[in-house]
């Protein structure tokens, strides 16, 4: 294989000069073996199905629109994006484009499109679907910031150039990111309805794209059927096109000791989100093979930090109060309940592992302190405490296990905290509103550089700042700055500024970041998930 293309820190600022041709730095057998399976063998089996078990259901197959992990991590087996990241999650190596060049200003990306791509229903993609595509990512969404340095797109004859209005130090890594996938027009814009976007909202309910894989039926709630694509690009090492699977089904099973007694019933192949009590178990059983994915996955509890909720003053909204609320968790106990002693503390609202990540060299962001945390409600005027509602969903054990515990902490400084348990499209539902006091949240990069998670948590525009309705111009001034900074070290200072800002605002209760909990039986090998969340199986395969 060739040599990978590295995004390390210098190169995502500076940029790629010039043509790249990568595979990937950390092959999908061996990052499937270092997470504690195989990846798919060179015999591996062709044909079959796989049956998934997930926690919840999407919500809705728009790569431009969506927000949701749920929706993400199918997505990315149905689109493919001009470029991917590499299977360790810190490279990038040819997708769509299989070479591209930056001008000397750097204010133009020429990127060479890959021959003979075809989407699922066997049309060509073209360079006017890609600009297309991109058009669109670039003008609605939550994630439209990620490539808001974008002037222009123009197609050209196997070509698309990319002009932008200022030079753009993410640019590359948001070309690899699931909102930048790339979907047929002509299918998009045939659609009914009156608006591009009525017709992506039914589009979106059977999407096509050029991923190894194709939605061929949806029941909502209970089953996702996808297929095969017989016009996909990618070929295994035996020269013969992925993926191996002919079908790929997601049963959806909320509760994640129904997902584990139907994974070892034989009724599923594998199942994501093992309750970390269960790891060890699932270790010491033959017919099993749990694996530990590397992640950027941070799990926290949002917080409502506006002025008022339901009409009544809101003491989130004291700074002094949120602080106290992180003094007075105890986050080595919970990780060593929740997490079996497979978690660290968070650092800082974003992980360890992402770049620019600046935060304690060790230890909690806000070490346990009952007595500063008691202090700080006194001076904040709740000595006396107060009473909220935290939401999590229902049948999530990992989520029981953490409230518990803080539930008990929290005790301690005179705040009584209910568990409200609701099914996800509630929670997400309420969420987007702004209906929540605290609840449970998890967050995993989806790009190779901080942006993404900083324009989420820390930049009010986009959606509030995680929905909690914190609001500091300081924080929104210094997010645009390092989105068009290219200074290795004028960015870093900048995005130490924002975790710091961040961190003494504490709108969020920072808890504990972990690996990817998957599990499979024997006979399921192949599939990856690399530490920005992706959940791939076009090497996936079943041995019956």
């Amino acid at each position: 294989m060739t040599d990978a293309l590295e995004l390390t820190r210098r190169s995502l600022l500076a940029g790629f000069a010039t043509l790249a041709v990568a595979a990937p730095a950390l092959p999908g057998q061996a990052l499937a073996q270092a997470a504690g399976g195989p990846g798919a063998p060179s015999s591996a089996i062709r044909g079959g199905r796989m049956a998934f078990g997930r926690y919840t259901d999407s919500q809705f197959l728009d790569p431009v629109t969506t927000e949701l992990n749920a929706d993400i991590w199918v997505l990315t087996n149905l689109f493919d994006t001009l470029l991917s990241p590499t299977p360790d999650g810190k490279g990038l190596q040819p997708g769509l484009a299989t070479e591209w060049k930056w001008s000397d200003d750097r204010l133009a990306l020429e990127l060479t499109l890959r021959p003979g791509v075809k989407f699922a229903d066997g049309s060509d993609l073209t360079p006017a679907d890609v600009a297309w595509s991109l058009d669109r990512a670039r003008g609605t969404g939550a994630w439209k910031d990620l490539i808001g340095s974008i002037k222009a797109v123009e197609p050209g004859e196997g070509k698309v150039t990319i002009r932008l209005g200022h030079p753009d130090a993410t640019l590359l890594a948001a070309l690899a990111t699931f909102n930048t996938g790339i979907m047929p027009q002509k299918l998009v814009e045939a659609a009914p309805g009156a608006t591009v976007e009525d017709k992506m909202k039914a589009f979106a309910e059977k999407p096509v794209g050029t991923g190894p894989f194709v939605l061929a039926s949806w029941q909502r709630g209970q089953t996702m059927l996808l297929k095969r694509n017989p016009h996909h690009w990618r070929v295994a090492a035996d020269g013969k096109p992925l993926p191996y699977l002919d079908e790929l089904r997601f049963d959806i099973v909320p509760d994640d000791a129904t997902r584990l007694l139907k994974l070892k019933a034989g009724e599923l192949d594998g199942t994501e989100f093992v309750p970390y009590a269960r790891v060890k178990e699932l270790q010491a059983d033959p017919a099993m093979r749990m694996e530990l994915w590397p992640s950027t996955r941070v799990r926290y509890v949002g917080l409502n930090c506006r002025p008022e909720y339901k009409g009544r003053k809101n003491p989130m909204a004291d700074v002094r109060v949120r602080q106290a609320i992180n003094h007075a968790v105890n986050k080595d106990a919970i990780i060593a309940i929740t997490t079996q002693g497979l978690g660290k503390p968070m650092r800082s609202f974003m992980s360890s592992t992402t770049p620019l990540f600046s935060g304690p060299a060790s230890g909690a962001l806000y070490p346990y302190d009952l007595a500063k945390a008691k202090a700080l409600m006194a001076e904040a005027g709740y000595a006396e405490g107060f009473e909220v509602t935290c939401q999590t969903i229902s049948g999530n054990q990992d989520d029981v296990n953490d409230l518990t515990a803080i539930q008990q902490m929290l005790a301690a400084i005179r705040i009584k905290v209910t568990i409200e348990q609701l099914d996800n499209a509630t929670k997400v539902a309420r969420y987007r509103a702004g209906d929540f006091q605290l609840r449970t949240a998890l967050w995993t990069n989806d790009i190779a550089d901080p942006a993404q998670i900083t324009s989420y948590f820390a930049y009010y525009p986009n959606v509030e700042n995680v929905r909690s309705g914190y609001q500091n111009p300081k924080l929104d001034e210094l997010y645009l700055a390092s989105s068009k900074e290219t200074d290795l070290e004028k960015r870093t200072a900048m995005y130490q500024e924002i975790q710091k800002t961040y961190a003494e605002a504490a709108p969020i209760l920072f808890l504990y970041e972990t690996p990817y909990p998957v599990a499979f039986r024997k006979q399921a090998t192949g599939f990856v998930q690399i530490p920005l969340g992706n959940n791939l199986f076009v090497e996936a395969a079943v041995q019956r």
